[in-house]
């Protein structure tokens, strides 16, 4: 079902060959045409990014910070996710792949006492709160003075909160890609669980400040973007008031009905064009790694079945590293303590593919820039 209630006027985003995006200047990037029986053909300039300017042009210099996360949902694990990514070889990944990077290390949190009044509606209200804003701070800071594109490791998808308000404050023209089973949309008072991990969006919106009550330890946050700015893709499990808000307010959102009725590449230019039309402005990744089928990541805590294959979860990253517009990425709701070993290793790749792959390694490798062939000496 496609939940977008205004129609979207069809235009399909040429892509770059990641192939040729190898050879190419790395302030130039060429369309290329994908025809419908899989060969490539050279089209005409998407854009040129020189002729950006330096609030919208990426980052090239990564600034990684873990987010050890666990209390906006109820399953613990999803504090290991930030060190189990690393221990794959994030960083090596992403130095293999010429990129700068500075590890912040992990945020590190305080034990804040809870009472009734931070329980209900949302639990956890007053730690959540302190957590979302140093997570906030942090990314601000990464952004906007170390001007690096900000990697967060997760930790459970409550951090976008923090994430996506610090970007906010960096980029106030910024627009979000929420990649997930869940739309995340709940206010406190129509939330089924209580978790914030499933209220992210209400806390950054506009449109919603209405329906919010006052929630201990959020004192600090105010609305930063609009519905508008957001759109969807891999949706299959939404609540009712989720559903509600969407309608209510024209959201655009992709199911996984959608990305099997026209196609990972059709739902992806459509997305891309609703909230960046003329592909200027600067681009939030959230990802939930249970928007992929549990068969490539079963290691999180509310997987729901029929979702992204890997190679569509890969697809997405990829086309929106060619934009050249991605400023934050997150990669959220990965849990080491769940599944069988060989599930726990399916999990953790797809999640450090993913990252990676959004921030340009190749899927049919890498040459750096400074090689040549070597020639016999006799």
């Amino acid at each position: 079902m496609n939940l977008l209630v205004n129609s979207i006027r069809p235009r399909p985003r040429p892509r770059p060959s990641r192939m040729l995006l190898g050879q190419m200047s790395s302030v130039l990037r060429l369309s290329v045409l994908r025809s419908s029986v899989g060969l490539l053909g050279l089209g005409g300039l998407v854009f040129d990014v020189r002729a950006l300017s330096s609030k919208e042009q990426a980052p090239q210099d990564i600034g990684i910070i873990g987010v050890p996360l666990n209390k906006g949902q109820s399953k613990s694990g999803t504090r290991l996710g930030p060190q189990t990514i690393r221990d794959a070889g994030l960083i090596e990944q992403l130095k293999n792949i010429e990129r700068d990077v500075k590890d912040y290390g992990d945020i590190k949190f305080p034990e804040i006492e809870e009472d009734v009044s931070s329980m209900k509606p949302l639990k956890n209200s007053r730690s959540l709160g302190k957590a979302t804003q140093m997570i906030s701070d942090t990314v601000y800071k990464i952004m906007k003075e170390d001007k690096r594109l900000c990697m967060t490791l997760g930790g459970d998808h409550a951090l976008s909160v923090g994430s996506v308000n610090g970007h906010a404050r960096v980029n106030p023209n910024m627009c979000l890609l929420w990649i997930d089973a869940h739309a995340d949309l709940n206010t406190p008072l129509s939330s089924p669980s209580g978790n914030l991990h499933g209220m992210v969006q209400s806390f950054l919106v506009h449109e919603l400040e209405e329906y919010m009550p006052k929630i201990p330890g959020f004192e600090w946050i105010k609305p930063c973007i609009s519905l508008k700015d957001i759109v969807y893709i891999g949706l299959r499990d939404i609540d009712p008031g989720e559903k509600y808000i969407m309608e209510r307010f024209g959201m655009t959102g992709y199911s996984i009905h959608d990305v099997d009725k026209l196609g990972v590449k059709e739902v992806l230019s459509r997305a891309l064009d609703t909230v960046n039309p003329k592909a200027n402005r600067p681009i939030h990744l959230s990802y939930d790694i249970d928007s992929l089928d549990p068969v490539v990541s079963p290691s999180t805590g509310t997987p729901v079945m029929g979702g992204l294959t890997y190679r569509e979860g890969m697809y997405i990253a990829e086309v929106v590293s060619d934009t050249g517009l991605l400023h934050a990425v997150d990669i959220v709701e990965l849990n080491p303590e769940l599944g069988a070993p060989r599930e726990q290793d399916t999990t953790i790749m797809a999640a450090m593919n993913i990252v990676t792959a959004s921030v340009g390694k190749l899927r049919e490798g890498h040459r750096p820039s400074n090689y040549e062939i070597p020639k016999p000496l006799y």
